[in-house]
């Protein structure tokens, strides 16, 4: 590795210092990075500063500390000799039902006769019709998701089983209009300064909370915490200052809404449940005195659901299934008469209907699939090996799962056009504009990748056919550790009966910005067939890149330049190095223009994060006044139009209709209101925001404070964004060699591994 002219030579060690501390852990990688929260920040991001961001953040890593993991386990043990023919899903609604009759019979046992549900209301009452309505078959899981507009149309049915009627498909979901009237709002505002919370949160209060928010803040001032940004501390001065006396650390809608708050936390840092003994501990950190009545009242009240992974050894009824004598089974690997010890989880239904949805999706996939016609002579074609088997695979699994880095990129490409050879409805999806190009050049036709927003929307890909299902046969999903749960489950649900389906994508970077850990869940459950690309990411970058992802940051020949260290002493010298590298030196060495350049940094806040690079990188290569919301036309720029999704764009212009972008050469307005939560300078990104997107060259900046944000996803996903140049300023000394070699991604706790294990599936391929 080289310096540029003008650049001063340095070198990446890989020995770390004898008895040196790991970098206190961060949100760095996944769900606990900085990022993900700093992703979904642009869609609703406060006026908080740099030090009030770091304080939330680390109050929601310690209030989840030792959360992590995964969620496999056996699942419920044999409610009954039938239970071995049950699918997880199925297991999993029983015992809710199970866990509604208890409380519905405490319940009538305090107050008198009630029937079943018909006393609740809000959550608890939603969560039951949905139940309900599910398990009726008479509305499919993914209706009750929070975004009507990437709903579904219903898909196609399974065929009936022979003598029995066919299944009616589930009717489209009514959308939900979310846009609340300025009389709701204003009568918000009164409460808000009533109570001395910032006028600014009634907007916003009144989008989460509906037309009745002003109403339920008055009855419960605790609903404030399901505002974006809000925190307990601040919730609980603003039910002192209604309430007065009336309440205090013990009141039931408190400690409801604690766990309400606790679990949307982790799920911005990717988990979809939350082991319930770590909950009780983050209450009992709150105040609250008995932290298990706290649990037992919330989800009897509905704001979560409880799960059980695992056989718990003291429950008097447990049913072993290959219980012959009456005794439980030994354990194959200890011999011991001990079971796996339950683990109760927690979660939010919105994330359990998704994991449940997605589970019986990927499975009804897996059991539709028929062999399909001839493909040996596509497979003989194939450019490459992997590509081959790929294909092979393909032709005879309704579910594949296909990982490798960027090289391996080709071999989807390969299977999408021998597909298209063969006559069959075949298509790739990518998470960016920039990602369907590459993969539209790979095959060579440019209709042949769609972004999975556009396909999910209608604008983009075949639309849908007669039944309301994606017309087609075979789809890749590249990218796919970028899936989240509910995002996965939408896509899948759309999916007829036959289709086959690809998750393609890098084990090795960064996960999604939303909850879930799909790819990972699908690879780590060996459901479905596999095949791991032998491809190798070519040149030094390539040979880096590998490397990272197996721990090794290694010294490598670039005769070319293609990878250069810039060290540094502090942030303010890393952010001048920056611009010099972006604005004068890549582009007169490589020829490669400013525009052409992404730099790519740790976060958001610090010296040297995405806002003061941006702001440093625009006074060297557009300045203005910022006359058009903070922007100029020429800037830079990246679009957030939903959390977890980053789209890089230019400013255009603006007018009275709002800010005009051009995103991948596609027009986009930006209404004004949307303009300062949606819209970044985007010179410089975070490695979330840059994922599945590549650049002719990347700058990654690693300032001295950055050292704890680092971790190996994350610099093995900032590292791999440059095709033809990578520079790295470098401040962070040996925390670099250290996080790359002992800092693997967090694990995020999830319910569907467990749920895949549990599902039968025809020929599961180790």
């Amino acid at each position: 590795m080289t310096a540029l002219p003008g650049e001063t030579p340095g070198t990446v060690g890989t020995d770390t210092p004898q008895g040196a501390e790991p970098p206190a852990a961060t949100d760095a990688e996944g769900p606990a990075h900085a990022e993900a929260p700093d992703a979904a920040e642009a869609e609703a991001e406060t006026e908080a500063d740099a030090e009030a961001e770091a304080e939330a953040e680390a109050e929601a890593e310690a209030e989840v500390a030792g959360e992590s993991g995964d969620a496999a386990g056996d699942g419920p043990a044999g409610e009954a000799p039938v239970a071995a023919a049950l699918s997880e899903a199925q297991a999993e609604l029983a015992a809710q039902r199970e866990l509604r009759e208890k409380i519905a019979k405490r319940k009538a046992e305090k107050e008198g006769p009630v029937a079943a549900g018909t006393k609740l209301s809000g959550p608890a009452a939603d969560l039951l019709a949905a139940v309900r309505a599910v398990e009726s078959g008479e509305k499919a899981g993914t209706e009750f998701f929070d975004s009507p507009a990437a709903a579904p149309a219903p898909r196609r049915a399974a065929p009936a089983p022979a003598g029995q009627p066919p299944r009616p498909a589930p009717a489209p979901a009514a959308p939900v209009d979310r846009t609340a009237s300025p009389e709701a709002t204003d009568a918000v505002r009164a409460v808000l300064t009533e109570g001395g919370a910032p006028e600014a949160l009634a907007r916003s209060a009144t989008g989460t909370l509906g037309e009745q928010a002003a109403e339920l803040l008055r009855a419960d001032p605790w609903q404030l915490l399901a505002v974006p940004g809000v925190r307990p501390e601040q919730a609980d001065g603003f039910a002192r200052a209604l309430l007065g006396a009336a309440c205090g650390p013990d009141d039931e809608r408190r400690t409801a809404a604690l766990v309400g708050w606790l679990l949307e936390r982790a799920a911005l840092q990717g988990h979809t449940a939350l082991d319930a003994e770590a909950v009780r501990a983050a209450l009992a950190e709150r105040a609250v005195s008995d932290p298990e009545e706290a649990v037992r009242n919330a989800v009897e009240e509905g704001v979560a659901l409880v799960f059980q992974e695992g056989t718990d050894p003291t429950e008097p009824d447990a049913v072993y299934e290959d219980e012959e004598d009456g005794e439980a089974p030994a354990d194959a690997e200890t011999g011991t008469d001990t079971p796996e010890p339950v683990q109760v989880l927690l979660g939010l239904d919105r994330y359990a209907l998704a994991e449940e949805s997605l589970a019986d999706g990927l499975a009804r996939l897996m059991n539709a699939c028929e062999k399909g016609a001839d493909w040996a002579e596509a497979a003989a074609a194939a450019p490459s090996p992997s590509a081959a088997e790929l294909i092979r695979t393909a032709a005879t699994a309704g579910l594949v799962a296909h990982s490798g880095g960027e090289a391996a990129r080709a071999e989807p490409a390969a299977l999408i056009a021998a597909a298209r050879g063969l006559g069959l409805r075949a298509l790739g999806a990518t998470h960016s504009a920039d990602g369907r190009r590459r993969l539209a050049e790979a095959v060579g036709a440019p209709d042949a990748a769609v972004t999975l927003a556009g396909l999910l929307s209608g604008t983009e890909g075949p639309g849908r056919d007669e039944d309301g299902a994606l017309a087609l046969d075979l789809l890749v999903v590249l990218d796919a550790p970028q899936l989240d749960v509910e995002g996965a489950a939408v896509l899948v649900e759309a999916l007829a009966d036959g289709v086959r389906l690809v998750l393609s994508g890098d084990p090795g970077v960064l996960g999604s910005a939303g909850a879930g850990r799909v790819f990972a869940d699908v690879l780590a459950a060996r459901a479905c067939p596999q095949v791991v690309s032998r491809t190798p990411d070519p040149g030094p970058i390539g040979e880096l890149v590998s490397g990272i992802g197996i721990g090794e940051l290694t010294q490598v020949e670039a005769p070319g330049k293609e990878v250069v260290i810039v060290p540094v002493r502090d942030a303010g010298e890393a952010v001048h190095r920056t611009v010099q590298l972006v604005a004068d030196s890549v582009p007169r060495a490589f020829s490669i223009p400013a525009a052409d350049t992404q730099v790519i940094t740790v976060g958001h806040g610090g010296a040297a994060g995405t806002r003061v690079l941006n702001e440093a990188l625009k006074q060297r290569l557009n300045p203005g006044p910022g006359r058009f919301g903070g922007f100029d036309p020429g800037d830079r720029v990246i679009h957030v139009p939903a959390p977890g999704r980053a789209v890089p764009g230019v400013v255009r212009s603006a007018d009275a209709e709002g800010l005009h972008l051009e995103c991948g050469g596609v027009p986009v307005v930006v209404p004004q209101e949307r303009v300062e939560s949606a819209v970044r300078h985007g010179w410089a990104l975070s490695a979330h925001q840059a994922a599945g997107m590549r650049w002719p060259a990347a700058v990654v900046v690693l300032p001295g404070d950055a050292a704890a944000g680092l971790s190996r996803p994350w610099v093995y996903t900032a590292f791999g964004r440059g095709e033809r140049h990578l520079s790295v300023v470098h401040g962070v000394d040996q925390a670099l060699p250290h996080a790359v070699a002992q800092i693997p991604a967090q694990e995020r706790t999830t319910r569907l591994r467990a749920l895949l294990e549990a599902v039968p599936t025809p020929d599961a391929a180790s």
